[in-house]
């Protein structure tokens, strides 16, 4: 940390934010935490716990612009009024990952991507996990990384990164970085600008070494034009669908996941995944390539491949009622995670789509609606462009404005061996507190069927 930071004022007061604050507290910063927002009251008692001044409802400028350094939470946009203002001063403004990578040694192995971060994440810690690693997860998922830092002394740490966490690190090493796809997605952030975007998710490979390893889908066009810019020394393994005979690498041949690696080469089958379909086999190959340069056996690298529990709200089976299965999918905020979605149905499907639109263009999913839906559930304050997308081509499109109208549409519209679908394509912000929200408000309505 710079000699001359003594006051460190953070913006944003949800995990991220707070996080940071105990950190910098127990570091000894002067703190203050300023939230434009209502403070949630658990993490209002971690701030009067810990004695760390903080502000609700909106900001007092002149304060915060006398402190040395901002931490920026990630839901915190660049355009606010207060983060241009600060900026403008020449100071500072990092994010919490920043933040707390400067207070351990332990190894850091970051995962990014516009769909699959929690999955690949969760999986690669159920590896290290499994392999007796003493090793923390976080970021984007779970707790942040700075209360894991302060709380604990792993000697590895699997963080989920977003493009926002990304933006606002400078310094940081990660040991292991992967990159699992790049689609359009929180575009409303970057200017409606694809490449500012994929500027920001290449950002994973900022200040790795030699030593590290960078482990990328070759088969994602807009990552290997951006990798043909990239000369960095770092050890580049590539994974694909489609055939790699060169080491090191992962791809698929005949049903089977080879991994070619340095000095060790074992095959899996495709049938033996505790996650099935393409967009898993992605995840799967990504996770099983950090375990081995992590230096997992291959035993237990299979093993833990085919007994993993993926997480709530993705693709999770609620229940069937009267033979129609209901899904939850609620974590699918953007177009491309929803296009997994459907390619993966195999039944006739009643699909809940909509929320807050990120700048959503849905026609790659044009011909997946007109091929698996037969009826669509609008789930938002506004609808209208979900509407002017299919319309011609599903017949029935109805509109609801909580989750428990939206699943009795469904049901109403469903018969015996359909599948009810909630995957949004959108973000959750408009009706919902956030996509655990409206996950676990769709359960309880089908539940109350």
């Amino acid at each position: 940390m710079e000699k001359q930071v003594q006051k460190i004022v953070i913006v944003g007061a949800a995990e991220s934010g707070v996080g940071a604050a105990l950190l910098a507290k127990a570091k000894g910063f002067d703190v203050f935490v300023t939230d434009f927002g209502i403070i949630k009251e658990s993490f209002k008692k971690d701030l009067l716990q810990h004695e760390i001044p903080f502000e609700e409802g909106g900001h007092n400028m002149d304060k915060v612009l006398s402190y040395d350094l901002m931490i920026k939470s990630p839901g915190v946009k660049e355009t606010a009024p207060l983060v241009k203002s600060f900026s403008a001063t020449g100071k500072s403004i990092i994010s919490e990952i920043e933040f707390a990578a400067r207070f351990t040694k332990a190894k850091l192995i970051g995962i990014t991507g516009t769909n699959g971060k929690s999955t690949t994440t969760l999986l690669i810690y159920h590896l290290l996990q499994k392999a007796g690693y003493n090793v923390g997860l976080g970021g984007n998922i779970g707790k942040s990384f700075a209360r894991l830092v302060l709380e604990n002394d792993f000697d590895y740490y699997v963080l989920e990164l977003s493009s926002f966490q990304l933006d606002g690190m400078y310094k940081t090493r990660l040991h292991v970085s992967i990159l699992l796809n790049i689609t359009p997605d929180h575009l409303d952030r970057y200017n409606y600008d694809l490449n500012q975007y994929v500027l920001s998710k290449m950002k994973i490979l900022n200040n790795q070494e030699q030593a590290d390893y960078f482990i990328y889908n070759a088969d994602d066009s807009l990552i290997a034009n951006a990798m043909k810019n990239y000369g960095g020394a770092v050890q580049k393994i590539p994974f694909s669908l489609n055939p790699i005979l060169t080491e090191p690498s992962a791809s698929i041949q005949d049903a089977s996941i080879h991994f070619n690696l340095t000095n060790t080469s074992f095959t899996m089958s495709i049938h033996d995944l505790a996650l099935q379909g393409k967009h898993n086999a992605y995840n799967s190959m990504a996770a099983g390539v950090a375990a081995r340069v992590l230096e997992i056996r291959k035993e237990i690298i299979r093993e833990s491949l085919s007994d993993f529990v993926n997480i709530e709200h993705r693709l999770e089976t609620v229940t069937k009622v009267h033979g129609i299965e209901f899904i939850n999918d609620s974590k699918a905020t953007n177009v491309n995670s929803t296009w997994y979605a459907l390619e993966s149905m195999n039944s006739p499907v009643v699909w809940i789509v909509g929320g807050q639109d990120k700048g959503n263009d849905y026609e790659m999913l044009t011909a997946l609606v007109k091929d698996k839906v037969k009826a669509i559930v609008c789930l938002g304050v506004d609808n209208s462009k979900i509407v002017k997308a299919f319309k011609g081509i599903v017949d029935q499109i109805e509109e609801s404005g909580s989750a428990e109208e939206a699943v009795k549409k469904a049901y109403r519209l469903a018969k015996k061996g359909d599948i009810v679908l909630l995957s949004p394509a959108c973000a959750s912000f408009d009706l919902f507190e956030n996509y655990e929200d409206r996950g676990h408000q769709f359960k309880q309505a089908v539940r109350s069927l």
